[in-house]
């Protein structure tokens, strides 16, 4: 079988376990979980050999026309280098793992077949964004993705949170998803195509004829799907949707999207100076507020939420100074435990007996009931705060790297302005990620909040899952990056050792920053009352999650419980914590300078229609309505009256008929 035959077979098996999922889920249910694990299972094992036969050399390109347009074609193409043969495994992976993990936590979901099917679609657009050879084509992945989300988010859709955070998903990605299609047609309108080999080779050849205006309005369609400031309001509340919908969303599909896209075409983005530093600016904002609004958030779901907003600042910031190596290095380290951190998550929220936006103030004497989530997102957050050796360390080094290299001048391919705002930035949100993880390492596994009752063991597939995607936390950023160059640009991903010295030495201000402010709070918590805990029946993970959703309370009962004042983030945030907390009101400014006027304007178009529009169509209708009755009272049925009103008629015309003559 050719390597293009296995590649149309890697995004069309998920395609048809989604099709065959949708039809069969509700008349035999005994086949939806092998439709729902084995199409993904199957595509992970032919990324696989696509990217043992592509080997990072040369890029693996065929296309067939789908369609005459009379102008710009459409081809129906592959086009798969060393980026898309590694992401692809890592989006197919993921996918793996959330499926499996999924018959656990949804297993008494009568939502499951949809559930399962949805996955299964959403792994297959991302898929074919990755492999995909041609910007329309590319484009139907990413809106389906689209679409996937906001079914998936609002899949407890009973409840008011879970129907607003769809919706908002929704609307705030498209918003950017309008000026990236115009994009789009700039880009293939100048080309003389939409297939990315014959883009790039016009950007090449300097035949873009608005670069900066072209890549603001990709960067536009970017920002809402990789949830960058100031597009990026919608992923927090995306939250409301099951954890394993959480984990594929932020770990491989939907959010790196964007991230993938341009580090395909980041010649396009090159061949500005001004859209590299909007691109760097947008990183830092991103990286920073994000760290901030993370130290400040009670919900364990939100703080990984706000950490991966951040944590694709970084993937952005490596790609404003033209190092995408790095950025998509950073992709597939983040992508395995940020999955992993996610599942963990989703382990912890149902030993908790918390709701889904699971209040860490809450939780206690979680280490020891759950172990296997203890030691695996130990494993996941210490990656995340790129401590050596685990693999965030390597991945993000990179990047802060590729920073020092553009901001000191030793590479000609990003302004040294974009250098300098990454490098400040990354360091300090490195800072900021050691806290927040550190806060919610101890909030949640040494936290003094009401115990809930022992919901006994977790299913295996959560748990085998868990361990399984622990291995790549640890051991990936070591042995990738003296490997990775070879199926990148060659560019060089060893650690320097001055962002090296600096970044783990601030996260480790970070962390002993956090740990000293805990212990300071702590001496206020141990005066702190524990309310009584009400019993719970043993339930299925998902189903406490959905009627907690739907309660705001906790998935135990309605306590009396003292929050845990305990919370290192309000010492360290200072009056800060308030405003972070909120994500610093940017919902209201967006609500004043969007959501009203928009309402307004809608108020008044109701107003015109109702009262001018609608008038002016009952006035015109009125006197026809008035003729006619005026002559259907002239149609009395009495022949008395029409012999009557015919002599008249004939006596006016006889004496009309006299004057004229006598006239004349």
């Amino acid at each position: 079988m050719t390597t293009t035959t296995l590649a149309v077979l890697v995004p069309l098996l998920p395609f048809l376990g989604a099709t065959a999922g949708l039809l069969l889920g509700r008349t035999t249910p005994g086949y939806v979980r092998p439709l729902a694990v084995l199409p993904p299972l199957a595509s992970l094992v032919l990324a696989a050999l696509v990217a043992v036969r592509q080997g990072g050399g040369q890029a693996v390109d065929a296309h067939t026309e789908l369609t005459p347009t009379g102008s710009v074609p459409i081809d129906l193409a592959l086009h798969i280098d060393g980026f898309a043969a590694l992401v692809a495994i890592l989006v197919a992976f993921v996918a793996t793992c959330v499926q499996i993990y999924s018959t656990g936590y949804l297993r008494d979901d009568p939502r499951y077949p949809s559930y399962a099917a949805l996955v299964s679609l959403f792994t297959s657009a991302m898929l074919l964004v990755v492999y995909s050879g041609d910007l329309i084509v590319l484009l139907v992945g990413w809106e389906v993705m689209g679409i996937c989300s906001y079914f998936l988010v609002g899949h407890y859709w009973e409840t008011p949170e879970a129907r607003a955070a769809s919706l908002k998903a929704f609307l705030v990605t498209k918003l950017g998803d309008v000026p990236f299609l115009i994009g789009l047609f700039a880009l293939g309108t100048d080309a003389g195509s939409f297939r990315i080999t014959r883009v790039l080779g016009t950007v090449a050849a300097g035949g873009l004829h608005h670069p900066t205006l072209v890549a603001l309005l990709l960067l536009a369609g970017v920002a809402g799907k990789s949830a960058q400031f100031p597009l990026h309001t919608w992923l927090p509340d995306a939250m409301a949707g099951p954890t394993p919908v959480s984990a594929l969303i932020h770990a491989a599909t939907m959010v790196a999207a964007g991230v993938y896209f341009i580090a395909r075409l980041l010649p396009v983005f090159e061949a500005s100076s001004a859209a590299m530093v909007v691109l760097a600016v947008m990183a830092a904002v991103t990286m920073t507020g994000s760290g901030l609004a993370a130290l400040a958030q009670d919900d364990i779901k939100r703080v990984l939420a706000y950490s991966t907003i951040g944590q694709l600042g970084y993937m952005t910031g490596a790609l404003s100074v033209g190092a995408r190596g790095a950025a998509v290095f950073h992709l597939l380290s983040h992508g395995a435990f940020k999955a992993l951190l996610f599942l963990a998550a989703g382990v912890v929220i149902h030993a908790a007996g918390t709701n889904s936006l699971a209040a860490m103030s809450r939780m206690h004497g979680l280490r020891d009931r759950v172990p296997d989530a203890y030691w695996t997102m130990t494993v996941a957050l210490l990656a995340l705060a790129a401590v050596p050796p685990f693999s965030g360390f390597f991945s993000k080094e990179s990047v802060l790297g590729a920073a020092e290299d553009a901001a000191t001048g030793h590479t000609g391919h990003a302004p040294g302005a974009a250098g300098w705002l990454v490098l400040v930035a990354g360091l300090v949100t490195a800072l900021l990620t050691a806290a927040y993880a550190t806060r919610l390492w101890l909030l949640a596994f040494c936290g003094r909040g009401a115990e809930a009752p022992d919901h006994g063991r977790q299913p295996r597939t959560m748990t085998v899952v868990l361990w399984v995607l622990a291995v790549p936390s640890l051991a990936f950023g070591g042995l990738a990056y003296r490997a990775l160059p070879d199926w990148f640009d060659g560019r060089d991903l060893t650690p320097t050792l001055l962002t090296s010295i600096l970044g783990t030495g601030l996260a480790l201000v970070g962390g002993l920053l956090t740990y000293g402010a805990w212990q300071r709070t702590s001496v206020l918590a141990a005066r702190t009352p524990l309310g009584a805990v009400a019993a719970h029946p043993e339930g299925d993970a998902g189903l406490v999650e959905a009627e907690a959703i739907a309660t705001h309370k906790p998935a135990y009962g309605d306590i009396a419980y003292a929050p845990d004042p305990a919370d290192p983030g309000r010492l360290l945030l200072g009056p800060l914590h308030r405003h972070a907390a909120m994500d610093f009101h940017l919902d209201a400014v967006y609500a004043a300078l969007f959501v009203r006027p928009v309402q307004a304007g809608a108020s008044l178009v109701r107003f015109l229609d109702r009262e001018v529009i609608d008038t002016y169509v009952r006035g015109a209708a009125a006197l026809p309505r008035l003729l006619g009755a005026a002559a259907r009272r002239a149609q009395t049925g009495n022949v008395q009256t029409y012999v009557s009103a015919l002599l008249a008629g004939t006596v006016v015309l006889a004496v009309a008929v006299v004057l004229a003559a006598t006239g004349a």
